[in-house]
């Protein structure tokens, strides 16, 4: 088991908002740039099971299957399904009031096959964390657009 995270992003916008900048592309209607990175497979009422695709480099990308489970407007949790790795369990925690808000993001990546895992996690660790960066910094790109700031 090895850590993701942790780590944060504060954003000038309310809660409410970053939440729904965060769910949009799981419970509304995606763009057709956001349907080429995320296809929903299945919809509950507050979790989806959603396949994402991530380049990796030139023509590679990368296919996971993950629930996604929405608490709003506090959370957003996800769980590794199907992957480069048997396990990843990973959370969006929203804090702040008013038109602030903080997003810290935490969670944990687990491999097999001992030395051979390790080694495999650190690389993993490495880019799925750089992803996850690079989609906070979208979140807070939109939801500072959507209120104006």
């Amino acid at each position: 088991m090895r850590p993701l995270g942790p780590f944060g992003i504060d954003i000038r916008a309310s809660r409410e908002v970053v939440f729904g900048v965060l769910a949009a592309p799981y419970l509304g209607r995606q763009s057709r740039a956001m349907a080429e990175k995320i296809q929903v497979l299945d919809r509950g009422s507050d979790m989806v099971l959603a396949a994402h695709r991530t380049p990796v480099r030139g023509p590679l990308v990368a296919v996971t299957v993950e629930t996604v489970r929405f608490t709003p407007p506090e959370r957003v949790d996800f769980r590794l399904v199907r992957g480069p790795v048997p396990q990843v369990t990973e959370a969006f925690v929203l804090t702040g009031q008013g038109q602030r808000t903080r997003v810290d993001y935490h969670g944990e990546l687990g491999t097999d096959l001992w030395a051979l895992g390790q080694a495999w996690a650190t690389v993993v660790a490495a880019r799925w964390e750089h992803v996850v960066r690079a989609s906070l910094e979208a979140v807070r790109a939109e939801a500072e657009r959507r209120v104006g700031t």
